[in-house]
């Protein structure tokens, strides 16, 4: 995998279960001047299927099966470096704010090479009735009737406490920041807000003219 910048790109990663938030804030967040949002849904949408790459993430896609981490990664990759040739992201002056991606310790580790992480936000709901709740909720307001089976629901929320939630244990305490996903989303994004303007990253080029 190549990356077209020297230096790793400075991010802020989203994570929580399904239903917990984070498409919401990462596109809210993506909204604000300097700011990225870089969903998995949307590194998979903007692939060309005619690249080599794109081939490779169609053979495994047709068939229904799993895209291994190290192609997932060199997708996410690839993606990026589009977006900043096509002056979409600015590595200079924006920061990478990701939701979906890395989804397990051993992605995590490999996007370590790209990218330095400054604060993980953790969208924390125990209560697992509410995030049932949220995931049918938006699964009938987004007419994916499937998503709403309570089969699909428990099996989504498995596959995050197996295999995404660890990433906790991957990063650093210091850079995880609990956040109660209960509460309205503007109470979250502003816990998120209020902790982001205090980090060293965002301090340090907090002038710079946009």
């Amino acid at each position: 995998m190549t990356n077209v910048l020297a230096e790793k790109r400075p991010a802020f990663l989203i994570l929580g279960a399904p239903g917990a938030g984070k498409g919401t804030q990462g596109k809210i967040l993506g909204s604000i001047p300097r700011f990225f949002h870089c969903a998995c849904g949307d590194v998979f949408r903007s692939l060309d299927t005619r690249t080599s790459i794109g081939r490779r993430f169609v053979e495994y896609s047709s068939k229904g099966d799993l895209v291994p981490d190290e192609l997932t990664v060199e997708l996410w990759n690839t993606q990026v470096d589009n977006w900043a040739e096509s002056h979409l992201y600015k590595p200079d002056i924006d920061f990478l704010v990701l939701d979906g991606i890395p989804r397990n310790v051993e992605q995590a580790r490999m996007i370590d090479e790209f990218i330095d992480v400054h604060q993980v936000f953790h969208l924390s709901c125990p209560n697992r009735g509410e995030l049932a709740r949220r995931m049918r909720k938006r699964a009938l307001k987004e007419n994916r009737i499937d998503d709403a089976s309570e089969e699909i629901i428990q099996q989504r929320i498995s596959t995050y406490e197996e295999e995404t939630r660890p990433m906790l244990d991957h990063y650093s305490s210091a850079l995880v920041t609990e956040i109660d996903a209960t509460r309205p989303p503007v109470e979250v994004l502003s816990k998120i807000i209020s902790k982001v303007v205090t980090l060293p990253v965002y301090l340090e080029t907090a002038d710079q003219v946009v």
